[in-house]
C-alpha cells in the first residue's frame, strides 16, 4: 500500500478560523471512489475524483459522503484524507462502509458567487440513519429511513436534510420513520443508484430547525419560569 502522508486534522472544523466559513449545498457534483485505506492511529483514504486536482490545494475542504474532509495529499486524479476516531465513531464509517471500491458522494466547499442550489450544509453529521424501506413510485422511489431517536424533532415534512451529503425534501414523518423520494437524476449522478435496505447513511439536519427547535425550548422554559 503507498504511503498516504500528511498532518492536518480531518475534521474543516478544525482548521482554525475558519469553523464557521466552510459550507456545502448538498448538491452532489461527483461519485468518488475509495482505492486505498490505511488504519494507522486515525484512518486515512485516497479517493479517485474527476475533479480536476489543479485547482484543489492542500488543505481543502471536501464533503465525502456528507464528511467534511480536509485536502491532505493530492494526485493527478485523487485525494486524500485522514478521518479521525471521533468522526469514525458518530458517522456511518462505524458500519465498515468505507471499503476499498467503495462509492462516495462527493462536493467541493460552497464559494462566494456559487448558486446555492440545495440548502446549506455544513459537513457536520448530526447522526446515522438506516435504509428500513424502499419502494418504486413512478420514476422515482421512496426510501423510508429510521431517524435516531435524539434527531426526530427536527425531521418535519417539507424540511430539508442532508443523506449521505444530498440535500433533500421530506415527505413524510410517522412517529420515529420519513421518508423522501429520491428522482431518476439523482440516482444517476449520486450513489443513491447503489443504496438498498439496511443500508446506513450520514444524516445531517437543516441547521434552521436546529434553532428553531432551540427556540421553542427557550420559550417553554421561559413560560415555566413566569409561572
Amino acid at each position: 500500500m503507498l504511503k498516504l502522508g500528511g498532518d492536518w486534522n480531518s475534521s474543516c472544523s478544525k482548521k482554525i478560523g475558519l469553523r464557521d466559513s466552510i459550507m456545502f449545498t448538498g448538491i452532489v457534483t461527483d461519485i468518488g471512489k475509495i482505492v486505498e485505506l490505511e488504519k494507522r492511529g486515525d484512518l486515512r483514504a485516497r479517493i479517485e475524483t474527476n475533479y480536476d486536482m489543479s485547482t484543489v490545494a492542500i488543505g481543502a475542504s471536501i464533503a465525502c459522503d456528507g464528511i467534511c474532509l480536509t485536502v491532505i495529499r493530492t494526485g493527478s486524479n485523487c485525494f486524500d484524507v485522514e478521518i479521525s476516531a471521533e468522526s469514525v465513531e458518530k458517522t456511518h464509517i462505524k458500519f465498515n462502509t468505507w471499503v476499498t471500491g467503495a462509492s462516495l458522494n462527493l462536493e467541493r466547499a460552497l464559494r462566494v458567487g456559487d448558486e446555492l442550489g440545495g440548502h446549506l450544509v455544513s459537513g457536520h453529521v448530526d447522526g446515522v440513519v438506516e435504509i428500513i424501506d424502499m419502494e418504486e413510485e413512478g420514476d422515482s422511489t421512496r426510501f423510508v429511513f429510521n431517524a435516531p431517536p435524539n434527531l426526530q424533532k427536527f425531521i418535519a415534512p417539507k424540511g430539508s436534510v442532508a443523506l449521505n451529503g444530498t440535500s433533500l425534501t421530506v415527505n413524510e414523518v410517522h412517529s420515529s420513520n420519513f421518508g423522501v423520494n429520491i428522482i431518476p437524476h439523482t440516482k444517476e449522478v449520486t450513489t443513491w443508484g447503489f443504496s438498498k435496505i439496511g443500508d446506513h447513511l450520514n444524516l445531517e439536519i437543516d441547521t434552521l430547525a436546529r434553532y428553531v427547535a432551540r427556540l421553542n425550548e427557550v420559550n417553554t422554559e421561559a413560560n415555566y419560569s413566569a409561572l
